[in-house]
């Protein structure tokens, strides 16, 4: 019997094991597109939030108030500083390193130190510029064939509900975006050392594409995070992990934004809201399929990810009315966070940031570039799209081999399987169950690598292999379980 054979059948018993093992079937969104978690987008007003979140407000720093009242006046004296720096460096600050430089050290701990600091990056040449061009091509023919995908704005769309076309599955298995995955999120850290989380095995979570043509101004993004809006201040939600409990306390120098086990108890999509992410995905990313410049339909973020996220959590304790000392008494409102939608931020609710300079647009890049973000980092886009070509890129977060997020990647192999939108995403009744050209889970078994199966939840883990250190070992294991794979 030949290797082929052997691989194919391989393949088979894989599926067959697929087949038996899913019995999750991914949780149920409510209809929409990317504008349904964005009020700003789709128009939708905000009932304010019940008195339990005073409550709430009370309760995160109680005992703590003077220290949180003098740590918030030392936030505002640096913020001061930062709003300059960015105002002068503007994009030079994001750090960028080639693919191919992953290897000079020098490079790599420059690269390393200005990530830390900013929480954005750009890295250089992850796959060719013909094949990235090529998968826009691919992807614009797939959804010509397919003339019911939808997107938002429904007229000329700029974001697609697609998930599972030709090109996004191949850029998602490339095995330089696998690399360069595990590359940034070996930039976290544990201060549990037996926490079960592997960043070398990195998950492929399914997520949409952008198209934007010239002249659009409809997909008019402003600042924002993902990952949730009020979970980060709820207990049942970041809380569970303690994440930002040295803010609270009145000690946000303290606060590591690297550090990765105290996330992996977190709940960040407390009200089910129809795009909220309850993966753990360390960094948003996407990868260009084009030129994109400034003012081109192009990227921003706030490089500032310990100071700008201390910020806006404290921002709902102080009145603006009483010159910014603590609210008396204290109300329910949490600037820009609305249930079951992103947080949002804006000048007149969060104006020590100075969003007006201190969103930097990312460099200009190249079909094939990879840009990543820290997970809670305040972005936006171009409000309009000035520029003569396309903007587009493929939407590929970074995401760690957790328990949780094992538990997901299962709910969305199946959506995988059935071409509906990924458990994360509005449901839909059909997606792309009729796309024609769509790839499924089969082709994947037989034409990508182990290692991107691996990462789409379709081959069990390595957990048995020499050199593998115990707690890799011990969280590969887990996730054979919860894969059905052991």
């Amino acid at each position: 019997m030949n290797s082929h054979s052997r691989s194919l059948i391989r393949s088979s018993l894989a599926l067959r094991t697929l087949a038996r093992t899913i019995s999750t079937s991914p949780s149920s969104k409510p209809t929409g597109d990317i504008s349904s978690v964005f009020p700003s987008l789709s128009g939708a007003t905000s009932s304010p939030l019940p008195p339990r979140f005073a409550d709430l407000k009370e309760r995160l720093i109680r005992g703590h108030e003077r220290e949180v009242a003098e740590s918030w006046h030392r936030l505002l004296a640096t913020l001061q500083y930062k709003r300059h720096e960015l105002k002068a460096l503007g994009s030079r600050i994001v750090p960028e390193i080639n693919f191919y430089d992953l290897g000079d050290v020098g490079k790599r701990t420059d690269f390393r130190d200005a990530l830390h600091k900013t929480g954005v990056a750009v890295i250089r040449s992850v796959v060719s510029e013909k094949e990235a061009l090529d998968w826009k091509d691919l992807v614009q023919r797939y959804i010509k064939t397919n003339p019911s995908t939808k997107g938002f704005p429904t007229e000329n769309p700029a974001v697609y509900e697609l998930y599972w076309s030709p090109s996004q599955i191949l850029a998602r298995a490339h095995p330089n975006v696998l690399r360069i995955q595990a590359f940034l999120m070996s930039h976290w850290r544990s201060a549990n050392n037996s926490a079960l989380i592997s960043t070398s095995n990195p998950l492929s979570y399914a997520d949409r594409l952008r198209i934007r043509a010239p002249g659009d101004a409809k997909f008019a993004l402003g600042p924002h995070i993902d990952g949730g809006s009020c979970e980060r201040w709820e207990e049942h939600g970041y809380g569970l992990g303690a994440v930002y409990n040295a803010i609270m306390a009145g000690n946000w120098e303290c606060y590591d934004p690297w550090e990765a086990s105290c996330r992996l108890p977190v709940k960040s999509d407390l009200y089910n809201g129809p795009g909220g992410c309850s993966m753990f995905r360390m960094f948003q990313a996407w990868l260009a399929m084009s030129e994109v410049e400034d003012g081109e339909g192009h990227l921003m973020v706030c490089p500032m990810i310990k100071e700008a996220t201390a910020y806006f959590l404290l921002r709902p304790f102080f009145s603006a009315v009483d010159n910014w000392t603590l609210e008396n008494p204290t109300s329910s409102l949490l600037q820009g966070a609305v249930p079951a939608n992103c947080q949002e931020l804006n000048p007149s609710l969060h104006p020590h940031l100075g969003l007006e300079n201190t969103m930097v647009h990312i460099p200009r890049v190249r079909p094939g570039d990879y840009v990543a973000w820290h997970c809670d980092t305040i972005h936006a886009v171009d409000k309009v799209h000035r520029g003569a070509s396309d903007s587009s890129v493929m939407y590929i977060p970074a995401c760690p081999l957790t328990e949780a997020n094992a538990e997901y990647l299962a709910r969305q192999r199946e959506t995988f399987a059935e071409g509906l939108p990924a458990p994360d995403f509005p449901s839909s009744d059909e997606g792309e169950s009729h796309h024609r050209g769509r790839l499924t889970p089969e082709y994947v078994m037989k034409n990508i690598s182990m290692e991107a199966q691996r990462a789409m939840g379709l081959v069990a883990f390595p957990a048995e292999a020499k050199g593998v250190l115990e707690q890799e070992r011990m969280v590969m294991r887990r996730a054979n379980e919860i894969l059905g794979f052991a």
